[in-house]
């Protein structure tokens, strides 16, 4: 048997981090078994799907490099992908259910509905259906519905039966149903709900393994009944644990970003997006090593029985951890190359505008590199390289501990120093300003302080001389002449 696979995300808005995370898995699945993993577009609800919605899932899923073998946009043998092209599919199947007494005709309204869920709930009844059409002769269920009258189908549930779903991670689970609704399959504008679509799709498209998120088990029941229905053996069941904020609630963008987009455009790489999913399935056994690991490692140790079924919590603290120990292994032009595509994309309309050469970023790389947990810190590290000038604090001059006039003259001495030559050599630099620190009596760390902000307007920084390098000795020695009379002009009782 080939294994196939797929993942069947809802084009209502941002792509979803828990898309991913599904995603993730199934391609995984896919490939450690040489099977194929398909992207399927459930767009029946027609309100809030939008073209745009669907175009970012797939950009994000590209981005992530989870490549699909048969989606909307590259098409396949058992297309189209998306399910509002499918829909003949579905009214076929649907007759089919009707013919066979596996389904009814609803005629029910919208206030009958309203009224019977009042009752219900003031009677502290579960909520259902109270199975009012399931009684109507075939005879009058065709007529009305020959006259026109608005109607949806709904599932027939053998009310007395039991299912048990078959998951490969948490074994039998067994549902009454009595506990099952007579859940709608075909709504009123002749659109399929999930639960037919999901069913119909998988068996034409010949999914053998159904990954998904655990908030499907309920519904699983519905999909086994249908298959049964239908005459159909069912795909093999998985549900992974949901995603969690720190509280242990369901993942949602009220306490976590959930966009993929948002990850991208803060600069996550996709290495250390994936590598974190992973980690949210399963963690590196005792004696496995690091929690770090490219795909090809994360192929070799995937396998569902390794699947944790506690609730993982979605850290962002440890992401930008993670992130940060992947920009640190790549190679420094690579790191450029994505910095620099990292602006050109998904940079902020000020810094695309201004977007420094490669030449240049590579240079500027290996002295930050270290220091970088996300590509969005570009700027923040970089900015005082593309300043005519930068602004110049007292509060950044504090932490030198030197009164302004002090401050103003050892400033003064540092641009002397550096003055008469035509570049910045960090290995000829640092030992004389060193060495200046002596001949004027203040300690080397308020020195290098001193400079660090007259240069750059911060207090933290790469390093200083070879940033100073970078920068040109005209421009820096400028900045110190700048740095001098701002200190000179302050008054000493304010640093």
């Amino acid at each position: 048997m080939t294994v196939r696979v797929r993942i069947a995300p809802s084009p209502t808005g941002d792509p979803h981090v828990g898309t991913a995370y599904v995603g993730l898995f199934n391609w995984l699945y896919a490939k450690k078994h040489g099977g194929q993993f398909l992207l399927r577009i459930e767009d029946t609800d027609q309100v809030r799907s939008t073209p745009e919605s669907e175009r970012s899932i797939m950009r994000a899923m590209k981005w992530l490099d989870l490549a699909y073998d048969e989606g909307p946009d590259i098409g396949g043998p058992c297309g189209p992908y998306r399910q509002s092209e499918r829909t003949e599919h579905y009214r076929k199947h649907t007759q089919l259910l009707l013919d066979k007494g596996a389904a009814y005709r609803c005629f029910c309204t919208d206030e009958r509905l309203g009224l019977m869920r009042e009752r219900q709930k003031a009677a502290k009844l579960p909520p259902g259906y109270d199975g009012l059409c399931r009684s109507l002769s075939k005879e009058e269920s065709d007529r009305r519905a020959a006259a026109g009258e608005k109607f949806v189908v709904r599932m027939k549930i053998d009310k007395s039966g039991k299912t048990i779903v078959k998951d490969v991670l948490r074994g039998d689970i067994e549902f009454s149903h009595v506990e099952i609704d007579d859940q709608v399959l075909m709504k009123s504008d002749h659109f399929p709900t999930y639960h037919l679509a999901n069913v119909v799709d998988d068996r034409l498209m010949g999914i053998t393994h159904v990954l998904r998120a655990e908030e499907w088990i309920s519904s699983t029941p519905k999909h086994v009944l249908l298959y049964e229905a239908f005459g159909w053996p069912a795909p093999v069941f998985c549900h992974l644990p949901l995603l969690r904020n720190a509280d242990r609630t369901k993942i949602s963008k009220r306490k976590n970003p959930t966009s993929l987009d948002w990850y991208r455009a803060q600069g996550y790489l996709p290495e250390a997006l994936i590598n974190f999913l992973a980690l949210m399935g399963f963690a590196p056994a005792e004696g496995e090593g690091s929690e770090i690991f490219d795909r090809a490692q994360l192929m070799a140790r995937f396998d569902l029985d390794k699947i944790s079924l506690g609730g993982p919590v979605f850290d962002l603290t440890k992401l930008e951890w993670l992130n940060g120990e992947w920009i640190r292994r790549l190679p420094a032009d690579v790191l450029a190359e994505r910095i620099v595509a990292w602006i050109a994309n998904d940079g902020p309309a000020e810094l695309r505008a201004s977007a420094p050469p490669l030449d240049f970023v590579k240079k500027v790389v290996p002295l930050i590199q270290e220091r970088m947990k996300k590509l969005s810190e570009w700027d923040e590290w970089t900015d005082y390289f593309f300043k005519e000038s930068v602004v110049l604090t007292k509060e950044a001059f504090r932490r030198a501990k030197l009164p302004p006039p002090q401050l103003a003259a050892v400033v003064t001495a540092c641009a002397d120093l550096l003055a008469p030559h035509g570049e910045i050599v960090p290995t000829r630099d640092e030992p004389a300003l060193r060495e200046l620190a002596g001949k004027l009596g203040v300690k080397v760390g308020d020195l290098f302080m001193a400079l660090r902000v007259a240069i750059t307007g911060k207090s933290a920084t790469p390093p200083l001389l070879e940033s100073m390098a970078l920068l040109g000795a005209a421009k820096s020695v400028a900045r110190l002449r700048a740095a001098a009379k701002f200190l000179a002009e302050s008054d000493p009782g304010e640093l």
